[in-house]
C-alpha cells in the first residue's frame, strides 16, 4: 500500500462520516408521536409565554410614556414660574410703599423690569423689538399699517408693540408699521 491509500483524503473522510451521521440522526429523529406532541406543546407554551411577556412589556412602556407626557404638560411651566415669582414680589413691594417720589418709583419699576427680562431669558423667552429701518419679516412681525415714508419699501417705520419668542417659536409677533412702496 502506498501512503496515499493509508491516509484517506478529506473528501473520503466526509463521505465516510455522512452515512454515520445520517444513521445517528435517523435514530434520534425516530420519535414516538407522543414525544413529538409533547415537544410541540412545550414549544407552543414557551411561545405563548414569550408573547404574553412582550405584550405586557409593551403595555407598560405605553403607560409610562402616557404618564411622562402628562407630567411634562402639568409641570412644563414650573421652571418659568419660579423665575417670575421674584418679579411679582417686587411689584407687590412697589404697590405697598408710599410713592411720594416719582423718580424713586420709576427706578423701582426699572429694576422690576430688569428682573422680568431676566426671568424671560432664563425661560428661553426673547423679545422681538425691530429697529426703525429693519426689513419687515412676516415670520416675526405683523404689519398693522403701511405708511408713505422716505425709507425703503417694506421696512419698519415704528414698533407699536413688542413681540416675543419662546425657544425660537413665535409666541406673539411684533406689531409694526411698515413703509409703503413709492
Amino acid at each position: 500500500m502506498t501512503q496515499e491509500n493509508q491516509n484517506p483524503s478529506p473528501e473520503q473522510e466526509n463521505t465516510a462520516a455522512e452515512p454515520q451521521a445520517e444513521a445517528a440522526s435517523e435514530t434520534s429523529a425516530v420519535k414516538s408521536p407522543e414525544q413529538e406532541i409533547a415537544e410541540l406543546n412545550q414549544k407552543l407554551a414557551d411561545l405563548q409565554d414569550n408573547f404574553l411577556r412582550a405584550k405586557a412589556e409593551g403595555e407598560n412602556i405605553r403607560r409610562r410614556a402616557v404618564e411622562d407626557i402628562a407630567k411634562a404638560h402639568k409641570f412644563a411651566i414650573e421652571s418659568f414660574a419660579e423665575h417670575l415669582v421674584p418679579v411679582t414680589d417686587s411689584l407687590y413691594a412697589a404697590l405697598s410703599t408710599d410713592a411720594s417720589d416719582a423718580k424713586a418709583f420709576k427706578e423701582g419699576l426699572e429694576i422690576t423690569l430688569k428682573q422680568l427680562l431676566s426671568a424671560f431669558e432664563k425661560g428661553r423667552m426673547t423679545e422681538i423689538n425691530p429697529a426703525v429701518g429693519d426689513k419687515f419679516d412676516p415670520h416675526h412681525h405683523q404689519a398693522i399699517a403701511s405708511v408713505p415714508s422716505e425709507q425703503e419699501a417694506n421696512t419698519v417705520v415704528s414698533v407699536l408693540q413688542r413681540g416675543y419668542t419662546v425657544a425660537d417659536r413665535v409666541l406673539r409677533p411684533a406689531l409694526v408699521t411698515v413703509s409703503a412702496s413709492k
